[in-house]
């Protein structure tokens, strides 16, 4: 006996049902799993950051993500763009980012060691990676981002400034070594880009108010110098 299909109470979200039989249970990766219970909110925060990206880069044609981690929040990009390829220097996230996503274009790198196919990407972005880079690192971990940028490529750049460190939790600050000032940010991307916009951020809102009272920097770095 052919058992009886369920259906919703409202038709048009039938395609709910069916969109679970094709493609199963879609979870969340593990740094966003983890996200989702310890402040759910902050997944809302994270996730308008990918927006901004998106929306900026949408139309390009082949875009690389630097420090992608379970690539939870980087579909927002890949529906904008062309081709987006995702790396991380993490072994462990890439693995799960693939579980996640069979058909992602993934790729273990570590961006301080080599650039990643040089002169190929229009656009690039990195959310959340600049502040786990060392002073030591930072200017290899940019020239490597440049070079593997296209002579007229274009990147975003996603980073808390260093204001919100008064409020950052321990576990965040640990892992914080690299926070700047708005000054700072901007003097240190223009050694690698002919022009550097910055854009403050708290919450989920991207604005030009006054630098210091932002919680998050969203930096666009157009044109990257070709003698670094």
């Amino acid at each position: 006996m052919k058992k009886n299909k369920k259906n919703t109470q409202e038709p048009q979200y039938d395609r709910c049902l069916s969109h679970r039989e094709n493609y199963g249970i879609q979870t969340l990766g593990l740094m966003s799993g983890q996200t989702w219970i310890d402040d759910p909110k902050r997944l809302v925060f994270v996730l308008s950051r990918y927006k901004f990206a998106a929306k900026m880069l949408s139309g390009y044609k082949n875009v690389l993500e630097i420090g992608c981690a379970d690539a939870f929040a980087s579909k927002i990009v890949a529906k904008e763009v062309t081709n987006l390829k995702m790396i991380d220097f993490d072994p462990l996230f890439i693995e799960d980012a693939r579980t996640q996503d069979p058909n992602g274009d993934y790729l273990v790198h570590d961006i301080i060691k080599s650039p990643v196919c040089p002169n190929t990407f229009q656009g690039a972005y990195s959310m959340d990676v600049l502040e786990h880079i060392s002073k030591e690192n930072e200017d290899i971990f940019l020239s490597n981002i440049s070079k593997s940028l296209t002579a007229d490529g274009t990147l975003i750049i996603g980073t808390p400034t260093l204001y919100s460190q008064a409020y950052a939790s321990p576990i965040s600050k640990e892992g914080h070594v690299n926070c700047k000032t708005h000054e700072e940010l901007k003097s240190f991307l223009q050694k690698y880009f002919h022009q550097v916009f910055i854009f403050s951020m708290n919450d989920e809102v991207i604005h030009t108010g006054f630098s210091k009272m932002a919680h998050y920097f969203m930096a666009i770095c157009c044109n990257p110098f070709r003698d670094n």
